[in-house]
């Protein structure tokens, strides 16, 4: 097993760095199942930190099932069955978020009519301070919590729905129930770290890497209708894009392609 590195130069507490990293390694395979893993005092050496640390990120694997202790023969990898990851792909991505809606439960976290801060007035092309509807859910796949979901929409469609619809029905069901025919977005995908206000909502540890989704839905005449800042954990969704490659004017490139997607 090759040195490993991790820092103190970050808000994520070593042990959780180590953990991510063993457990990256036991679910890509560098450890066959069963077999066994270094000692913590190797273990210490290959990341270069304390014994408590290697025995505090140990100890969480072992109880979310990655590894398994036997005494007086060392500590063993384990694959434990997880929930089959959600996925989610450019094709058809109205159609793929409605299904998605309809087959995970989703908990409402805040609900209330705010001012536009002006970074949200901008996505939706409104005045700063003007009124807009805020919610935060948070939605589960399989009793497990795997997205923090907040959208803001303009307050003359946000009133079309209450609380309880929000809690029931797929947000774009409802924009459709109300007569907003939806027919584009913008969106952008990259990372961010868990801060202790989302990370307990996700049940997971500040500083975990989640999946950054953020989205601007319009309608047929181009009119902003809806801003979302999604959050996902990574080891339960995923999202999938095919591609091609395309002869392009000086070098054959990599293109979306919609037809496998």
């Amino acid at each position: 097993m090759r040195r490993e590195s991790v820092s103190n130069d970050t808000v994520t507490p070593l042990h959780h760095q180590v953990y991510v990293v063993l457990r990256q390694q036991i679910e890509e395979g560098q450890f066959a199942d069963d077999k066994q893993i270094p000692s913590e005092h190797e273990l210490s050496q290959i990341f270069s930190v304390s014994r408590i640390t290697i025995r505090r990120a140990m100890d969480r694997l072992k109880q979310e099932g990655f590894v398994s202790r036997a005494r007086g023969k060392g500590t063993f990898a384990r694959l434990p069955q997880a929930p089959q990851a959600i996925s989610a792909n450019l094709k058809g991505i109205f159609e793929n978020l409605m299904a998605m809606g309809l087959r995970t439960r989703v908990k409402l976290i805040e609900f209330g009519y705010v001012p536009a801060p002006p970074a949200i007035a901008e996505k939706l092309k409104i005045e700063p301070g003007a009124t807009v509807q805020r919610a935060v859910r948070v939605r589960f796949h399989e009793n497990i919590p795997f997205s923090h979901l907040t959208t803001y929409l303009p307050e003359e469609i946000g009133r079309h729905c209450d609380e309880r619809e929000l809690s029931e029905t797929p947000l774009l069901l409802l924009m459709e129930r109300a007569g907003v025919k939806v027919s584009a977005a913008d969106q952008s995908v990259s990372a961010k770290l868990a801060d202790p206000m989302v990370a307990p909502l996700l049940e997971i540890e500040a500083g975990y890497p989640l999946l950054w989704v953020k989205r601007t839905v319009v309608d047929q005449n181009d009119r902003p209708v809806e801003y979302l800042n999604a959050l996902y954990r990574p080891d339960i969704y995923e999202y999938h894009m095919s591609m091609s490659r395309v002869e392009g004017e000086n070098a054959a490139l990599w293109s979306p392609d919609m037809t496998r997607s």
